[in-house]
């Protein structure tokens, strides 16, 4: 009979000291709580105890944990609104102002929390700042303020905020269109700026062009004037030296080259006198002019 009460008494013992007993691990922190009072906080791995029945064990992370921030709209400085969203990185530094701060609603809680006070602080540095800068590459100035605001408000949470970068700034879905046409009218507007002063330019060297051909026709009709009236004047030199040497060859071949001209094609006819000056190189078997005998002076009428 004593045996009979014995094996489940041990049951119960070892049931109870199995109960009492919890592994920590690693990447964890837990809090020890007894009636939702903080009773014991352990930060380091390994084995742990507790008093069953009446305290409990909460586990929380220890690692770095992310937090997508929701979109919101943001209106900087110039009055034009972007949408922003972001991505935190944060983790539990204070277990005790932690748990009074979040309750038993743990990390979603702080999540919820955070995610608030970190679009606050979207909201208070963006706001402070003109557009251009917000779209701007280089915003690390402004995601270390952001940073520092989210890490002064978290910090009664018992958490700290490490780092917080900005994922999205784009415009708002309603004012894309009027952006994509204000762009598309401003690129028009250069283009055409751009093909106007291609055209100024275009003319300006035709005119040029233009004005470098007249000139060299100018020029070129010029010279060959000036060397046509050089050549002219030789030729004319030539002639009269020669004529000067000798006058009845001279007039021998021009004769000669005025029969060659006159006398030309199959058909030709002409109607002159045969002691006319035109033929008087062939009428003389010598080459020379023959002489036309004067007319018979008329005999004296009688008295």
């Amino acid at each position: 009979m004593r045996s009979v009460f014995i094996l489940p008494a041990v049951a119960i013992l070892a049931a109870v000291g199995l109960s009492s007993v919890f592994i920590v691990d690693e990447r964890e922190r837990v809090l020890v709580l007894q009636f939702g009072q903080v009773k014991q906080q352990i930060t380091e791995p390994g084995l742990g105890f507790k008093i069953p029945l009446i305290q409990d064990v909460v586990r929380y992370e220890d690692r770095i944990l992310g937090l997508p921030t929701q979109a919101i709209e943001v209106t900087p400085a110039d009055d034009r609104r972007l949408v922003v969203d972001a991505f935190a990185r944060w983790r539990i530094t204070n277990l005790v102002d932690f748990r009074e701060a979040v309750g038993a609603g743990g990390e979603t809680s702080a999540r919820a929390r955070l995610d608030r006070i970190i679009n606050a602080a979207i909201r208070e540095v963006l706001g402070s700042v003109p557009s251009g800068r917000v779209l701007s590459e280089d915003r690390t100035a402004l995601m270390n303020q952001i940073r520092d605001l989210a890490r002064r408000e978290a910090a009664s949470l018992g958490v700290e905020v490490i780092d917080v970068r900005l994922t999205r700034t784009d415009l708002p879905d309603q004012n894309l269109e009027a952006t994509f046409a204000r762009m598309r009218a401003e690129r028009q507007r250069e283009a055409a700026d751009e093909i106007g002063r291609g055209n100024e330019a275009a003319q300006r060297v035709r005119a040029a062009a233009d004005r470098t051909v007249v000139e060299l026709t100018s020029e070129a009709r010029k010279n060959a004037e000036v060397i046509r009236g050089e050549a002219d004047a030789e030729r004319n030199r030539i002639y009269a030296e020669a004529f000067g040497r000798d006058p009845e060859f001279f007039a021998f071949t021009r004769s000669l080259t005025s029969y060659e001209r006159a006398l030309l094609g199959s058909n030709s006819s002409l109607v002159i006198s045969p002691d006319s000056a035109f033929f008087d190189y062939l009428n003389s078997d010598q080459g020379k002019p023959a002489v036309v005998p004067a007319p018979p002076a008329a005999a004296p009428a009688a008295p």
